[in-house]
């Protein structure tokens, strides 16, 4: 079993078909490479590239230009997350194609949510280069899982 939640080294330990019980209040924000964003990463499957998280925004943190590479879900828990085709505020539930790409930005308020990500988001730097949410190369790090 290749997924994992980062953090929690005492599911090391536990049998391949074991519940994973995560006590998402003991995990730290992780700070991710654009201002204003933070992270807890619930799951993460590097062969395949599931990917689970917590997003926390504040106010008008903003995602750059990016795709989602496959089916993206992200339901709002609190404030809102807004981009050029609408806002999602707390309670409400968003899911965007494969393919589609765009920018998004905290609400007035910033915002928490659950995000779902059928493998990672490929952001696309005004060098050229693709990359992923750490600033990895998308290709290198995901590329293999897209086919998977």
């Amino acid at each position: 079993m290749s997924a994992t939640t980062p953090g929690v080294p005492e599911h090391a330990n536990l049998p391949p078909l074991a519940s994973r019980f995560v006590e998402v209040a003991k995990l730290a924000w992780q700070p991710t490479r654009f201002p204003g964003v933070e992270a807890k990463i619930l799951l993460l499957d590097r062969d395949t590239g599931l990917l689970t998280a917590l997003l926390r925004m504040a106010p008008g943190a903003k995602l750059p230009d990016h795709e989602h590479v496959k089916i993206e879900q992200t339901y709002v828990l609190e404030g809102s997350l807004v981009c050029a085709e609408g806002e999602c505020r707390a309670g409400d539930f968003v899911w965007r194609p494969a393919g589609s790409r765009h920018e998004a930005w905290g609400g007035p308020a910033g915002g928490t949510m659950l995000a779902i990500f059928q493998i990672p988001n490929r952001f696309f730097e005004p060098d050229g280069r693709e990359t992923d949410m750490l600033g990895a190369d998308w290709n290198e790090t995901w590329g293999g899982a897209l086919f998977r």
